[in-house]
């Protein structure tokens, strides 16, 4: 596979790595500002499901000290690549920032397992419908 297929598919990842914690992070402000403004969407279960799940599948891998399958193989194609790791396209260096800090590993423990229980709480503080679907 050609170095620019590879590059392109670890910045595809990477855009999806950004859009899956964007929608645990605003999911969660969402659904506490949607109480307040009564936005009946963010009740909806199906949502609140999989909002759960997501979250619950980040402080899983926090407590293992799992590292995120998203960022393995994004940095496996860009090794397959001969490039750097974060070190390249335009999207690639803005997302990164965006996405990765420098912390000791338990800084992220304490926080991921935090914000899910904000996510947690908000199944009793914001219940959602008994009904999947509406």
């Amino acid at each position: 596979m050609s170095d620019v297929i590879l590059l392109l598919l670890a910045d595809t990842i990477l855009v999806i790595h950004v859009l899956f914690v964007a929608f645990v992070v605003i999911g969660l402000f969402a659904i506490y500002l949607g109480y307040w403004l009564n936005w009946r969407w963010v009740y909806n279960r199906t949502f609140r499901i999989i909002h759960l799940c997501a979250i619950g599948y980040v402080v899983v891998q926090a407590w293992l000290g799992v590292v995120c399958p998203l960022t393995t193989w994004e940095m496996a194609l860009r090794a397959e690549a001969g490039t750097a790791t974060y070190a390249g396209s335009f999207i690639q260096h803005w997302l990164h920032r965006a996405l990765y800090f420098t912390f000791p590993a338990w800084v992220f423990m304490v926080v991921y397992t935090l914000f899910g229980g904000l996510v947690l709480a908000s199944w009793w503080l914001v219940r959602p419908n008994k009904r999947v679907y509406q």
